[in-house]
């Protein structure tokens, strides 16, 4: 199954053990955005979140799952609560987090509260974090992984990437509307993922892991990122903070993502965005950048 295709529901059923999901405020809670309706916008019963308990491999785990298909999976008022319950659930119960993220970033039309909601799920991420629960982020929908989303992923313990997967703080619109066309062009679709998906990001030690377009796949990188350490101390912080400041010494002025590849010893960077994921993982793993042992 396409993880870039599948709904959120869909996603959580493949990815969990079967018949293991419980969900929380699902749609007949009717928990709905307060907000819409005053822009005359339709609402969903979930609210475009799914969230509940589940098995994953045999090990009790919580899910979330952001629907892309409502409102580009944008963070709003009930949306950031579901998941911010969920994350403060986990650090009383001592149980790990799967997230599928899928956004867009936060809603217009709810924009104070969906920044307020960004800073209070990155407040429990690393609540969680510091109580020994790890939060693994999956990152290959429709509408990528952007603005607060892209914050709140990078306060994970772990992200796995699809080549489909697309994670930059600022949308490809948002540059162009900001920047102008010359600094980027939207339209440009090889730029686009050149530029934020999930080959770079890998490349560049973004993430921690990179699979093909399938569920199946996701659900063995999420087991395996569960099985791995991730400490969280002043260490870590640290060493991390120097990884990405050492990054942008030697990339930051690299005008085009192929610049950068070339800069990591790849022979024929040009290649890299056609290369199946098996010859690109051979290519990558020999020369990418890597982000400290434990995020």
């Amino acid at each position: 199954m396409s993880w870039y295709e599948a709904s959120a529901r869909a996603r959580v059923d493949a990815l969990v053990d079967p018949g293991s999901f419980t969900e929380v405020l699902g749609p007949a809670a009717r928990e709905m955005s307060p907000h819409l309706p005053l822009f005359d916008l339709p609402r969903q019963f979930d609210d475009g979140i799914v969230v509940g308990t589940a098995q994953l491999a045999g090990e009790p785990v919580l899910v979330a799952a952001q629907e892309g298909r409502f409102m580009g999976g944008a963070f709003g008022e009930v949306h950031g609560a579901k998941l911010t319950g969920l994350l403060q659930a986990a650090k009383e119960l001592k149980r790990d987090v799967v997230i599928a993220f899928d956004t867009g970033g936060v809603r217009l039309q709810e924009a104070n509260a969906g920044e307020l909601a960004i800073a209070e799920i990155m407040r429990a991420v690393m609540d969680a974090r510091l109580a020994g629960v790890k939060v693994v982020g999956l990152i290959g929908g429709r509408a990528g992984c952007y603005g607060g989303g892209s914050l709140i992923a990078g306060c994970c313990s772990a992200l796995v990437i699809s080549e489909q997967g697309r994670l930059s703080v600022s949308g490809p619109e948002v540059i162009e509307t900001n920047k102008g066309v010359e600094e980027f062009d939207s339209r440009d679709r090889a730029l686009v993922w050149r530029t934020m998906g999930g080959k770079h990001r890998y490349l560049i030690g973004a993430v921690d892991g990179y699979v093909e377009d399938d569920a199946a796949d996701f659900r063995d990188a999420a087991i395996s990122a569960l099985a791995r350490p991730a400490t969280l101390d002043a260490e870590v912080l640290a060493a991390e903070q120097l990884r990405l400041e050492q990054r942008l010494e030697r990339f930051g002025q690299a005008p085009d993502a192929r610049d950068v590849w070339a800069d990591l010893g790849i022979e024929n960077p040009a290649a890299i965005p056609e290369l199946p994921t098996a010859a690109f993982l051979t290519i990558a793993d020999a020369h990418r950048e890597t982000a400290h042992d434990a995020r």
